[in-house]
């Protein structure tokens, strides 16, 4: 079987840089998809939220470096990853009746390249990033994904989600390491339940006593149901977990790797 999805738990844009448990596993999950290397990769990342949906259309999309504060070795990271507009085009196909304007100006943003970084080192597989439309409502991300799907079945694209399932900012405990309040650990744990059974019930998530505090805006959780269509969408996949995590109390690293 061969990798056609991912959700990774990108966490703190730092990890670009850093040598841990969670980036050693991103390079050990791109070295055993590097042997068949897919013809392209769709990135949807928590940071591109927008009004309406986008495709990078360009064929060589720039490292946008979207944050602040932080070191400026992190703003001098490249990833030359060119773009695919042929595969742009696919994914406006694909995504009827949803409408999907190609985008000239976004780039890859750190929740692509931040993992990308490890997992492809050498940038060579060509890179777009779709837009989460934040007007929309849950259903219609995980239909979107669902769609989505035929990207990997008939033109052999690698869908990746990059976001966390856990995320909240406000509630972060810097003295708390690699560790989860019960909370999150609780909202954690159920995500992965209806990832391992039925990913199509990604939306019963919202019924969770957790869900307000695990998921207090949406942009980090929706690339979760993106990646959650594609895997009820193919039917029969296996689904692993990898970086099962939680971290300063309240953000999950948790990953999801989908193959058919």
């Amino acid at each position: 079987m061969n990798t056609t999805a991912l959700f990774v738990g990108h966490g703190s844009p730092m990890n670009a840089l850093e040598d841990n448990d969670f980036t050693r596993t991103w390079s050990d999950l791109g070295d055993s998809i590097t042997p068949s290397a897919p013809r392209a990769i769709l990135s949807v990342s928590a940071h591109w939220y927008t009004r309406g949906t986008g495709v990078t259309a360009m064929t060589n999309p720039r490292t946008i470096h979207d944050f602040w504060g932080f070191p400026p070795e992190l703003s001098a990271v490249s990833y030359d990853a060119p773009g695919d507009p042929e595969i742009a085009e696919l994914v406006r196909d694909v995504a009827k009746p949803t409408l999907v304007h190609n985008d000239q100006e976004w780039g890859l943003d750190h929740g692509t390249w931040s993992v990308l970084k490890h997992m492809f080192p050498d940038a060579s597989i060509p890179v777009v990033q779709l837009s989460i439309d934040g007007t929309k409502p849950l259903s219609e991300h995980l239909d979107l994904g669902t769609r989505l799907a035929r990207l990997a079945t008939e033109h052999d694209v690698l869908i990746v989600g990059s976001g966390n399932v856990v995320h909240n900012l406000s509630m972060v405990d810097w003295t708390a390491g690699n560790t989860g309040t019960a909370w999150a650990d609780s909202f954690d744990e159920a995500a992965r339940d209806i990832m391992l059974s039925d990913p199509s019930r990604l939306e019963t998530l919202t019924e969770h006593p957790g869900f307000t505090r695990a998921v207090p805006t949406p942009d980090h959780f929706l690339p979760l149901a993106y990646i959650a269509g594609v895997t009820a969408a193919l039917g029969s996949t296996e689904v692993g977990v990898f970086n099962e995590q939680r971290t300063m109390g309240s953000l999950s690293m948790t990953g999801y790797q989908v193959a058919s």
